[in-house]
Parts: structure tokens; sequence; C-alpha cells
């Protein structure tokens, strides 16, 4: 009779610990979870910071037209996009309020981007930064 309390007392132990060990991997696994998230979120505000600054150096190269500011703004380009950022093409697609924002209706194919006022970035496929554009009315230029 002691034996059989004893060794259901074990099972319960054993039955504990293991639901205290799962318990404790879902932890590790939330608290990864967490932590990479918080990374995106600091990757994420610190790019569309330097898209400012990207946006600024775009406006002079085009004033410009200055060689060197080029390269400087294709080199600068290509580090982003080894961290995953990416220059959203919408000009000519038609307006998706999920990737952006309509600054003005003007003149041209309905609900078509006709002109892009600033661009928009993706990081890893999510959109970082939405793209400000002028969207066709429906009327004929």
């Amino acid at each position: 009779m002691k034996k059989q309390k004893n060794l259901e007392k074990i099972k319960d132990l054993e039955e504990k610990l293991k639901r205290a060990l799962a318990d404790y991997d879902n932890l590790e696994k939330r608290v990864l979870r967490e932590r990479q998230n918080f990374i995106e979120q600091a990757n994420a505000s610190l790019l569309d910071k330097v898209l400012a600054s990207v946006d600024d150096l775009d406006l002079c190269q085009k004033h410009l037209k200055d060689k060197g500011l080029k390269i400087a703004l294709e080199s600068l380009m290509n580090v982003l996009e080894s961290e995953g950022v990416e220059k959203m093409k919408v000009k000519g697609l038609k307006f998706d309020p999920e990737k952006m924002d309509a600054a003005e209706v003007i003149k041209g194919e309905r609900n078509k981007v006709v002109e892009v006022v600033k661009n928009g970035y993706l990081l890893n496929n999510s959109v970082l930064r939405p793209a400000k554009v002028k969207v066709g009315a429906g009327e004929r230029k």
C-alpha cells in the first residue's frame, strides 16, 4: 500500500516536472519572439528616419543632376536593400490604401496612380512607409 502511494506520488511529481519544463520552454520561445519583435520595431523606426534623408538627397539629385550624388544615393539604396528595404513601384497601378496615401485627386485614369509625390518603401515585404500619390479621378487629360 505504501509502495503504491509512493509510486503515485512519483508519477504526480514527474507530471508536474514535465508541465514546468513545458511552461519554461514556452516562456523562452515567447521571450525570444518578443525580443525579435522589439529589434524589428527599432530597425523599422531607424530606417524610416534614414528614408527621410534619402528623400532629401533624391530631391537634391533631381535638381542638381550631380553624378557623384547619384552614385552615393545608389550606394545608400544598395545598403538599405541589403537590409530588406525595397522601394515600391506604384505609378500606373490601381490605388491601394494599404500601401498608399492619396495626396490629391487629379485628372487621369480612374483610381490609378498618376504621379508619385513621395516614394513608399517595404521592409521585408511589409509596408515601412506608404507612398504618397496623386490618383486619377477618371477624367482624361
